[in-house]
């Protein structure tokens, strides 16, 4: 294929890239943003299959690698659970990373084109960030992974000096740079990438470790940030136009992500990127007195609060992902609206452990677009509402965020859900959030606990209000 045909087909997949973030941005839309960004990729990964000049036997390498890969994804992601999401997002992060490092590894050992002077430099500069992003990323998204699975500790590993550590780390890594870049052969440059990849490595790991749980949404928007920037670095080593689109899309749309995300829980956007540095401790939290009791309520008095309701919101959480909810809450959405009850939905930004997750679970639910509000959007609202309805929600609903400036989310905008007339609580146990914080809207007196598993309660409730 001619170089010609080449670039058109990429300024085809930019659109189409461009169109799908579009998409993305809107519930409605979602699904055509989706259509759009697998025929973008169908196009580039076609345009450069067809671009390349190795023979039969190459392409074909080629071709299978690329069936092989795609066979792999599609049979671990079919096994994925919606609740598994996150975790998976961070992982597939950790493959761009790691791409980066092979590709700036094998650009700078067997180079594409052989440069000279300053663009020599240009491209040593290039090379080096991209492997020093790629092994943040790979590292960083391998132990955010581990945090949202559950095999590592969700709470921030605080070491005494850490933001020293890290500056210490990125001291030593400009070092590296200017003694890779003033190596006069490839083999004496290697040494220096080499070493620059491990403290990488180790910052990755370190970065990621010092956050705590509550915030690893934020976390995993950034790495998806970062394995763009990443990849945008490797397409100017490579000098492919669309990589470089595509990167740059992929890191600036994951940087603002995370700076909105931020301002909705309250967080320094700094603080956060950066391992937690600036952040301070207010003291230990407040205790729930222990001498308080919850009220539990049963799944009559629940559907006869409902079905006297003029009101509803619901409130869901993580908790309704796991329990794979989310339809029985859409026919309890029907049937209450059929009956003239006013129900709508309270979504807050990072319910679900990653944006749009609760979003996405109502829509295969079939709920309707314009009755699923943000936190901003409703929580005015809740003073003037008979009933809310929180479905496995935990720090998302917690009133320590406003009222205890010592708790670790203290300053996090909640769902103000105990300001309406009554609250019911689905939920397994009195166990803490993900954040590791005690939530004294469980011991309100307006707060009614209905324990047990999610499906299995809110399928109780559709019975009964079918009965009803």
């Amino acid at each position: 294929m001619s170089t010609g045909f080449v670039s058109v087909a990429y300024v085809v997949a930019s659109v189409l890239f461009i169109l799908s973030l579009g998409g993305l941005s809107h519930q409605e839309s979602a699904r055509r943003g989706n259509f759009y960004g697998i025929a973008g990729i169908l196009i580039a990964v076609g345009a450069t299959i067809a671009s390349v000049s190795m023979g039969i036997a190459g392409i074909a390498s080629i071709v299978i690698a690329i069936l092989i890969g795609a066979g792999v994804g599609m049979f671990l992601a079919n096994r994925v659970e919606m609740t598994q999401m996150p975790q998976l997002v961070a992982l597939l992060h950790s493959f761009v990373g790691l791409a980066a490092v092979f590709v700036g590894f094998s650009g700078y050992l067997d180079p594409l084109v052989v440069t000279h002077g300053a663009e020599h430099t240009i491209k040593l500069v290039e090379v080096f960030l991209g492997i020093f992003i790629g092994a943040i990323t790979f590292t960083g998204s391998l132990i955010a992974c581990g945090k949202l699975d559950g095999r590592i500790s969700s709470s921030a590993l605080t070491l005494p000096g850490r933001h020293l550590m890290n500056l210490i780390a990125l001291g030593f890594t400009l070092l590296l740079g200017a003694w890779f870049l003033g190596a006069d052969t490839t083999a004496g440059g290697m040494l220096p990438l080499i070493i620059m990849t491990v403290v990488a490595s180790i910052l990755g790991v370190h970065l990621i470790l010092a956050i705590g749980g509550a915030d690893m949404p934020v976390v995993v928007s950034m790495l998806n940030s970062y394995s763009g920037w990443a990849a945008a670095s490797i397409g100017f080593m490579l000098g492919n136009d669309l990589l470089i689109v595509t990167g740059a899309l992929v890191g600036s749309s994951g940087a603002i992500l995370s700076y909105i995300m931020c301002r909705a829980m309250n967080r320094s956007f700094i603080s956060v990127i950066l391992g937690g540095f600036g952040q301070t401790s207010n003291g230990a939290s407040a205790v729930v007195d222990s001498d308080l009791t919850v009220q539990e309520s049963s799944i009559e008095d629940v559907c006869e609060e409902l079905n006297s309701s003029e009101s509803v919101i619901i409130v869901p959480g993580y908790g309704m992902a796991v329990a794979q909810a989310q339809n029985a809450v859409g026919e309890i959405t029907k049937l209450l609206r059929d009956k003239g009850v006013t129900v709508r939905f309270g979504i807050h930004p990072v319910a679900g452990r990653l944006p749009g997750h609760m979003n996405v679970l109502l829509a295969e639910a079939k709920v309707p677009y314009d009755i699923v509000l943000e936190m901003d959007e409703i929580n005015d609202d809740f003073p003037t509402t008979d009933v809310v309805l929180v479905i496995g929600a935990n720090d998302t609903v917690n009133p320590a965020a406003m009222e205890d400036p010592n708790s670790p989310i203290a300053g996090m905008p909640v769902m103000e859900v105990w300001k309406a007339r009554q609250v019911v609580v689905l939920k397994r146990g009195m166990a803490s959030g993900y954040a590791g914080v005690e939530n004294p809207l469980f011991f309100k007196e307006n707060t009614r606990m209905l324990f047990g598993d999610a499906k299995d309660s809110v399928d109780k409730l559709l019975g009964g209000l079918r009965s009803a």
